[in-house]
């Protein structure tokens, strides 16, 4: 069984795609071992539950960030994962987690990278929108040291029209998000190269 571990702080978008994914049966031989969150009181948590996710909070408050970085590293480890899976994820991976885990980690970014790195959620839509772009999309890629620097594993575009708002983007771009994350890591628990869904 291949396992992955999903790491989110906000309302579970992504992991719900994950879980629909696999209660119609498009993740076979993929186990969601568990959700890991920064935040006790999240939309993410909720959906694991609801589905029957083992709901890991981690609060870094009380810890520096190398220690709260070291329980997410160790969590990671009980459950063996052999991808980490990162979706509305809002703190920065440090070493204990980047480099044991190296390869082996996948964020998706709501814009068309390198473009629009390093914003989060409406900020990167309304930028898009304030740069007078054509298009915009999602990006899946794999996390490093470097913010949004990873190596680009899928790209899928939308047009940006006429009357977009930030929030229409998104939606536009979550639309993608729900349909392709899952897909790459099913194409990559077969051990085939998810580059071939570029085309």
């Amino acid at each position: 069984m291949y396992k992955i571990a999903i790491l989110s702080s906000t309302n579970g978008t992504n992991l719900q795609s994950f879980i629909d994914a696999r209660d119609c049966g498009e993740l076979e031989g993929i186990e969601i071992s568990c959700l890991i969150t920064d935040r006790a009181m999240c939309g993410a948590g909720e959906k694991a539950r609801a589905a029957g996710i083992k709901v890991y909070f981690l609060d870094p408050k009380p810890v520096s960030r190398e220690t709260y970085d070291q329980s997410v590293a160790d969590t990671l480890t009980y459950f063996d994962v052999d991808l980490v899976v990162l979706g509305g994820y809002m703190k920065i991976l440090g070493a204990p987690v980047v480099d044991k885990y190296r390869g082996k980690i996948l964020n998706v970014h709501p814009s068309l990278l390198p473009k629009f790195a390093g914003g989060m959620n409406l900020d990167v839509h309304q930028a898009v929108l304030d740069a007078g772009e054509t298009e915009s999309g999602m990006t899946i890629h794999q996390v490093t040291e470097v913010l949004d620097g990873g190596e680009i594993i899928l790209q899928k575009k939308v047009a940006v029209e006429a009357g977009d708002t930030a929030e229409s983007l998104k939606d536009k771009v979550q639309t993608l998000e729900k349909e392709w994350y899952p897909k790459v890591v099913k194409i990559l628990a077969d051990g085939k190269d998810p580059k071939e869904l570029m085309t």
